[in-house]
């Protein structure tokens, strides 16, 4: 007999999502399939699938020890978050070639399901970073005798989600600060900033309104702009190893000395990146809005508004409410709006209730006998002519004070 062949084999998942993109949190259930395409008859000894995730940080860094002796220090940390297998075909004995226990697998294309279910505890987004990975994969083994086996993996996406609409996350981010340039023993006029943004949670693709007001008091010509920025931190063996990349970035126009420019909402988009990790011990992925004034010659001028990028966008209601509220801050902050002095008066009651509907309120109520015996007594007939009796007219003044003008304590004149 004339042994077949292993045409393909593939791993193909059942896609939670319309956009047929293996992505998956925590708690979910992970299912697919293993496809296996055989030309002529195959004896196997086992099918397996083997899925895990994990985080991974490496890095190495040169060490002097001496003179002449040099030294490379390795840092590797790893966390496991699940580690899954089964078997989906004969026996787990891979070392057992004996002719028993094999199975015949047909020509033509087989189909082998798997599921398996992610651990309910927050697990790590998937990422690939400078120095370390979060990976989440399906690996399946086919183990023939007399053969080496044949092997794939396969990753998939998890997701664990942030929501923005969080009061942390839906708060203003704001600051301030200026800087003197000094040259020898002559002194210029400070540079001031002051940068806000309405909230400190966004997602992927949305655009981040920046209001800024930027002063130059120097003789020097200055540059303003934004950027956003990824800092990924990487932990192993109680060390650190940091990596800070641009995201996007706008400038401003140039201003000349005694100018002063004002951002009423700039906007700066988002790319697609990952979201932040924030709760795996040797991984972090955060990111930070920098406004700066570019100044030539001296150190530049700059704020570090801090952002944390989630995977559930704002809420219609979340983005009013935060819009309502930072708007509302910024202009009695910025541009000095002062409320009211006296509160305007409220409508009469003839303006809001006819007369028809208050004889038709007050008639009496058709119901039941017994209803009508409990209700016959002076306590209904109190309460409904309280309830439908127009209110006291406005009035600025106390109708019944507790004390005379005399006695009450007046404010301290200013």
């Amino acid at each position: 007999m004339v042994l077949g062949k292993v045409k393909s084999l593939t791993i193909s998942f059942d896609c939670l999502n319309d956009s047929n993109v293996p992505v998956y949190s925590s708690g979910d259930t992970v299912s697919g399939r293993v496809n296996l395409e055989v030309t002529g008859e195959i004896r196997v000894k086992s099918l397996k699938i083997h899925a895990r995730g994990h985080a991974k940080v490496r890095w190495t860094e040169s060490r002097n020890a001496g003179s002449n002796t040099a030294y490379t220090q390795n840092y590797t940390e790893e966390v496991e978050y699940f580690n899954h297998k089964d078997i989906l075909i004969g026996h787990e004995r891979d070392d057992d070639n004996s002719e028993e226990g094999f199975n015949t697998i047909h020509s033509g294309r087989h189909e082998y399901a798997f599921s398996f279910e992610l651990p309910q505890t927050p697990l790590a987004t998937s990422f690939e970073g400078r120095h370390g990975s979060v990976r989440y994969w399906v690996k399946a083994e086919l183990h023939r005798p007399w053969l080496l086996p044949v092997k794939l993996k396969k990753e998939f996406t998890v997701f664990e989600h942030i929501d923005i609409n969080t009061p942390s996350l839906l708060s203003p981010q704001a600051g301030t600060k200026d800087k003197t340039l000094c040259c020898w023993f002559c002194t210029s006029g400070p540079i001031s900033l002051s940068a806000k943004i309405e909230r400190k949670g966004y997602t992927p693709g949305e655009s981040i309104q920046i209001f800024a007001e930027i002063e130059n008091c120097s003789s020097r010509m200055v540059v303003p702009k934004a950027a956003i920025y990824q800092t990924q931190a990487f932990y192993a063996k109680g060390k650190m190893k940091e990596v800070k990349q641009l995201v996007a970035n706008l400038r401003g126009e140039s201003l000349s000395s005694g100018k002063t420019e004002t951002w009423n909402g700039k906007l700066l988009k988002i790319p697609p990146v990952s979201p932040s990790i924030l709760d795996c011990s040797i991984i972090r992925v955060e990111y930070s809005l920098m406004v700066y004034v570019d100044i030539p010659g001296a150190m530049d001028l700059f704020l570090n508004l801090p952002l944390v990028i989630g995977t559930i966008p704002l809420h219609p209601f979340g983005s009013r409410t935060s819009s309502v509220s930072s708007q509302c801050s910024m202009n009695m902050n910025w541009l000095g709006l002062s409320l009211p002095e006296r509160p305007e008066a409220p409508p009469s009651y003839s303006e809001v209730v006819t007369e028809e509907q208050r004889r038709s309120n007050l008639a009496p109520v058709s119901a039941c006998d017994d209803f009508e015996r409990a209700l016959q007594g002076p306590l209904f007939a109190y309460i409904q002519e309280f309830r439908f009796l127009p209110p006291p007219l406005y009035s600025e003044i106390d109708p019944n004070p507790d004390q005379s003008s005399e006695d009450r304590p007046s404010c301290p004149s200013r």
